[in-house]
């Protein structure tokens, strides 16, 4: 992990989202320099699923070395922010660092969005980011260092993380498009940067998007608090920057990435908008399999994966189709190399040789052997993923979908 330095001593810094999960985390290690926090959260009462209040976390922040000021701020209120910046300024005498961190997510497609979902989305993801660069600026421009850090990816623009999830896409690139303009805007004066994690990282909310066991898949905290530290601790000039957290701490050089993981050792799950991750540099014979599906095109090779293919036929029903909506197209070499495919998007289901229905949501990329393993039950997907085995291209929920379908495969296969 990369130790504090004290270079945030004396500094306050304004958190948006702070009460709990990554906005705490980075508010506890500037706390370890002695640094000034403003808790800006609206959980000023405990919630029923979410631990964590801004008072709560105040004793922590205090507990770990720094001071704490928590106010009750709901981004989607103006004046709740703008009383937050006030109180800070007279309570501290300034601000240095603004960290937009407080967000919201519904990962539905357009007609499944409900209105208030999406101005929820749009009014704390993005207006309330700008609203709050806003308040903090005339004061951040009177600081020796002053850093905004948006808690946002860098702008992917493949149609793939748009149409799954649409609204909640433009909203967190709307809080990217804050740090492209506000970093010129303000170049000189006040440093701008966005920070991602490449892979999924367990806060509450991950616990309820990905069920039980979920976090297995997942780094802790830690790993964005001690990006976030490194980034704030650089000069100014340090600005305009799209930072995946594992990048910049190999280059800081961090070289033992286990100690951010939950349970070290196991496959992680990459995070949204990055894509270009998915692919494996080692693709372990899928780039024959497209030789292999021109060869293959007019009879269905005969052996285990074709076996494996009319089981899965057998166990398909609508309730399946409901539940996953997805098309999944597999790239195979070796013996039965070729194109086989998975409809779980079309009335009951389908399976078999030759390429799907409809276009794919995901294609899967390995050899035949291993192909028959991860669906008998004796490669687990992820494993495979992460060792180079499969290559993944397309909607990674959709993958991860399949993954927990596996299990109900795998007893009767």
């Amino acid at each position: 992990m990369l130790p504090n330095t004290g270079k945030l001593a004396g500094c306050t810094l304004f958190i948006t989202g702070a009460s709990r999960g990554i906005g705490k985390a980075i508010a506890l290690k500037a706390a370890r320099d002695g640094a000034n926090i403003v808790i800006a959260a609206k959980t000023a009462e405990p919630h029923p699923k979410l631990p964590g209040t801004i008072y709560t976390a105040a004793e922590e922040i205090e507990a770990a070395g720094g001071r704490a000021l928590p106010c009750i701020v709901n981004v989607r209120q103006e004046e709740q922010i703008i009383s937050a910046v006030e109180k800070a300024v007279k309570t501290f005498g300034g601000i240095d660092i603004l960290v937009n961190n407080a967000s919201a997510i519904s990962l539905t497609g357009t007609l499944e969005t409900e209105t208030k979902k999406v101005n929820l989305m749009m009014d704390v993801n993005v207006r309330g980011t700008y609203l709050t660069s806003k308040a903090c600026l005339p004061y951040l421009r009177k600081s020796k260092n002053p850093h905004i850090l948006n808690l946002s990816p860098p702008m992917n623009m493949k149609p793939i993380w748009f149409k799954n999830h649409c609204a909640y896409t433009i909203s967190k690139y709307g809080m990217s498009m804050c740090v492209l303009g506000m970093a010129e805007e303000f170049k000189g004066e006040v440093a701008v940067n966005a920070l991602w994690p490449k892979t999924a990282i367990h806060t509450a909310a991950m616990d309820m998007l990905g069920g039980s066991g979920i976090e297995k898949q997942c780094r802790k905290t830690d790993i964005i608090a001690d990006a976030a530290y490194c980034i704030l601790t650089k000069p100014k000039s340090f600005t305009g920057n799209f930072i995946i957290d594992e990048v910049l701490l190999r280059e800081e050089g961090v070289k033992d990435f286990d100690v951010y993981a939950i349970a070290p050792g196991h496959p992680l799950m990459p995070d949204f908008f990055l894509d270009a991750e998915t692919d494996m540099t080692e693709s372990h014979g899928a780039s024959q399999a497209s030789d292999g599906a021109k060869a293959n095109k007019e009879s269905a090779p005969a052996g285990p994966v074709a076996e494996t293919f009319r089981l899965i036929q057998g166990e398909l029903n609508k309730e399946m189709v409901k539940s996953t909506q997805g098309v999944f197209q597999f790239e195979l070499s070796g013996d039965e190399g070729g194109t086989w495919y998975l409809d779980l998007k079309t009335s009951s289901g389908s399976a078999g040789f030759g390429k799907p229905p409809a276009a794919a949501d995901v294609v899967m990329s390995m050899s035949s052997g291993d192909f028959v393993k991860m669906f008998t039950g004796k490669l687990k997907p992820t494993m495979a993923f992460m060792s180079g085995k499969l290559r993944i291209k397309g909607n990674m929920a959709l993958a991860v979908k399949l993954e927990k379908m596996l299990t109900q495969f795998n007893a009767k296969l």
